[in-house]
């Protein structure tokens, strides 16, 4: 079935209420308090719709009702509700390699799909500020944890990471006395790490974060050290992507996602859909 029959509805059907969040977070914040945002005025807008995937959970996916979902989605629905113009939205589901092009053609307005905002994407398109960070964590069996400081330790340990991947890149660099091993898969490293075979995984902090909490985990590991945000190599973070001619838009999406940070809409919304804390 393709994407575009299956996956388009307004956000304005329905606004689904956010759950009371269940633990506490250590969600960041990513906005100064101090920092003022004006709120631009949205009366001649007439249509905001967000173009997604459907291949990226939790972020968005196809539920069992055969919708759109994920944390993107009801971000969407968050902004859409702060901002006052849930009548107007939309999003839309389309294949990635279709998402720049629906974008600059008129199509939509926006697009909430982890798209990276590069130096020459830059010149065409206008990103928000951050609304979540994915950084790299070492995981380890619970009875064997890593010793701070880890500079120290992880010169006599062995830590598994994804072969030419982004994180082996990151730990060469931050840990360059450190012993790595690269696999060619994640399922491999992981059993290894089971099997005691290597003392620690290194990795995206949200995917281990699924693992952890996963059946075939066992309830075997949990995370070690704190989260590395490592900008200069897993770049400025989640945001939502528009044309320069919709920039305003980008305004209103920041003055939302500022006031959804200081209410904790969007600690509450990561505490659903990623309930292993990665932070």
């Amino acid at each position: 079935m393709h994407i575009r029959k299956i996956a388009a509805f307004a956000v304005s059907l329905s606004l689904t209420a956010l759950p009371n969040a269940i633990a506490a977070s250590d969600f960041p914040h990513y906005w100064d308090g101090r920092e003022h945002v004006s709120k631009p005025d949205l009366s001649t807008v007439e249509r905001i719709r967000f173009m997604t995937t459907v291949d990226y959970p939790p972020f968005n996916f196809i539920d069992s009702t055969g919708r759109i979902s994920g944390f993107n989605v009801d971000l969407v629905r968050a902004i859409c509700d702060e901002l006052g113009v849930t009548a107007i939205c939309q999003i839309e589901a389309r294949p990635w390699n279709e998402l720049q092009t629906t974008l600059e053609n008129g199509e939509a307005e926006a697009i909430i799909a982890g798209l990276k905002p590069t130096a020459a994407l830059r010149e065409k398109y206008v990103f928000t500020a951050p609304y979540m960070r994915l950084p790299a964590r070492f995981m380890t069996l619970k009875n064997t944890p890593l010793k701070e400081p880890l500079a120290d330790t992880l010169e006599k340990k062995t830590v598994g990471v994804i072969a030419d991947s982004v994180h082996q890149a990151i730990f060469a660099d931050f840990f360059p006395k450190g012993h790595w091993v690269g696999y060619p898969s994640r399922d491999l490293m992981f059993k290894d790490l089971q099997a005691k075979k290597i003392d620690a995984v290194f990795g995206d902090g949200s995917d281990l974060s699924f693992w952890i909490g996963s059946p075939e985990a066992g309830n075997c590991c949990a995370f070690a050290g704190g989260p590395y945000v490592a900008p200069q190599f897993l770049g400025d973070g989640m945001t939502i992507t528009t044309t320069l001619a919709n920039s305003k838009l980008v305004d209103a999406f920041n003055f939302a996602l500022k006031a959804m940070e200081e209410k904790g809409t969007i600690s509450e919304l990561y505490l659903r859909y990623f309930p292993v804390d990665f932070y």
